[in-house]
Parts: C-alpha cells; structure tokens; sequence
C-alpha cells in the first residue's frame, strides 16, 4: 500500500474512483455527503492494496484520480465528530515526475 510518511503517520494519499455507495440507514453523526468506492494507487498508477469507502465532500466523480486522508485528518474534512476514517480532500489535475507525466484528467 502507498503510504507517504508526515511526521510518523500516513498522510495523503492517491486513489482512483471506482464506484459508488448508497447507505441510507447511516449513523448518527455521519454527514450526508457521497460515499465513493477508492481504490488506493502506487507510484505507478497501479492498483494497491483492497477497495475502500471514503466519504466525499468535494463532488468527484467515477474514473477520477483523488487525494484521500485518513484518520483525525478525514474527520477535520468533514466535520470533527463524524464517525469516518477515510475522506477525498481533492480531485487530483495531473500527476507527473522525471519519468513523465504518470496521470492527467481529461
């Protein structure tokens, strides 16, 4: 799994949108934003590790790449109480290094 190390934790990383959930029944505390399928990426833009629900507060869509937090930084996303360990910050424009350009949105 891609992890990018800030101050001994994890911090954020790139998914991929593969899809969407529909909870109606939900918790108290969790917010009514869209709930997105993610699948985490590598440096390589290859799929890794296992799916993942992350809730969304900036309106991506399937297909798209994605910045996801977690933990206290995916609560401060959304809101401080909420009850979620995974949010999508940001829609991700391009991606690229020495080796080329890795993803751009279309």
């Amino acid at each position: 799994m891609p992890e990018a190390i800030f101050f001994g934790g994890v911090g954020m990383e790139l998914a991929k949108v593969v899809g969407q959930v529909v909870a109606t029944a939900r918790a108290p505390g969790l917010p009514n934003n869209s709930l997105l399928l993610v699948q985490l990426v590598n440096e390589k833009g290859e799929a890794a590790g296992g799916c993942h629900v992350a809730a969304d507060p900036v309106g991506a869509g399937e297909g798209e790449w994605v910045l996801v937090v977690r933990g206290s930084s995916a609560r401060h996303a959304i809101s401080q109480d909420a009850p979620l360990d995974l949010a999508i910050v940001g829609i991700v424009d391009a991606v690229s290094s020495k080796a080329g350009n890795l993803y751009r949105k279309d």
